[in-house]
């Protein structure tokens, strides 16, 4: 269930879209579906997608169930990089989803961690997303955590939230940048015009990326990045609005490389935390996938040693 007190900047507004600026996770489609289904309530009434929206409306969402169907276990082969009775932590490939979701109900990371941890999840994220803390998406691949317990999520949420957690990614990105570091700070909303994207706007959730140059390459530049705030397709939405995208990204760029390769050359390589029961320092890192090493062996005879002019 999500809840939303109507404030100033929202008076006024139609229902649906001050939900979707509220969450944008949820798809517009399926807001027409919770408002058609009853699903969605103000101050305690059901209203239509049209309705206008008054100060200190309450707006009450009880969320889509995905297709009330039981997610079950899958022996998907995973890379376990870290495990113990409270969290464990993979190297997600490339190609895989994080959690089930409305045409996407099984092959995901849940199925496969459940038949790993079987009963032995927390149950925060519900049914759907047992023990999912943090995501990343489906053709990014790297280091993710997943909570076995309630006490170790609500921990490690408290830490995100709070920016405890240090992510840092490794990507691959079209264009030679000039600049050695540099830091983007760009708020980030769905998109008005495709509500499957994410697109910098003034009106959206602040979000901070930082880079740091580690290679230049003819044409090409190999990034280490470390984002401050953890917003929807982030990296890639920030890099391609600067000019220069993630290789291989079919939705933030043309998506055209000439390694042929398909989903972006981004990886989640470290996270640094404090493990959520221990309170133990804990630096983890996932290392490249092949693919991303093949990329960069081929790069290696293209490799600018000085700084670009």
């Amino acid at each position: 269930m999500k809840k939303i007190i109507i404030q100033q900047q929202h008076i006024g507004l139609r229902l649906d879209k001050v939900i979707a600026e509220n969450f944008e996770e949820i798809s517009r489609n399926n807001i027409q579906k919770l408002i058609q289904q009853n699903r969605v309530t103000v101050n305690d009434k059901i209203e239509k997608s049209s309705y206008k929206v008054s100060l200190n409306d309450k707006i009450i969402i009880k969320e889509i169930q995905l297709e009330e169907a039981k997610i079950e276990p899958q022996e998907i082969p995973l890379d376990i990089i870290y495990e113990d009775k409270d969290i464990i932590v993979i190297n997600k490939p490339k190609g895989l989803v994080v959690h089930p979701a409305n045409g996407n109900p099984d092959n995901t990371l849940v199925n496969a961690i459940m038949s790993i941890c079987k009963d032995s999840l927390s149950g925060i994220g519900g049914e759907i997303r047992p023990g999912i803390v943090h995501r990343l998406d489906k053709d990014t691949s790297g280091i993710i955590i997943v909570a076995k317990n309630d006490k170790a999520h609500i921990n490690l949420s408290e830490q995100i939230k709070n920016r405890q957690i240090k992510k840092t990614y490794i990507a691959l990105v079209r264009g030679t940048i000039k600049e050695k570091s540099a830091t983007i700070d760009m708020p980030i909303a769905r998109s008005t015009k495709d509500r499957k994207k994410m697109a910098v706007d003034k009106k959206g959730k602040n979000a901070i990326t930082h880079f740091k140059i580690e290679k230049r390459y003819d044409k090409y530049t190999l990034l280490e990045i470390d984002i401050e705030t953890g917003r929807t397709h982030q990296i890639r939405v920030h890099m391609s609005e600067i000019g220069y995208p993630i290789v291989g990204d079919t939705v933030y760029s043309n998506g055209k490389n000439e390694f042929g390769i398909t989903g972006q050359c981004l990886h989640a390589k470290k996270l640094k935390f404090k493990h959520p029961i221990t309170q133990e320092e804990m630096l983890l890192q996932a290392p490249l996938p092949q693919y991303f090493q093949d990329i960069l062996k081929q790069l290696e005879k293209r490799e600018i040693k000085s700084n670009p002019v």
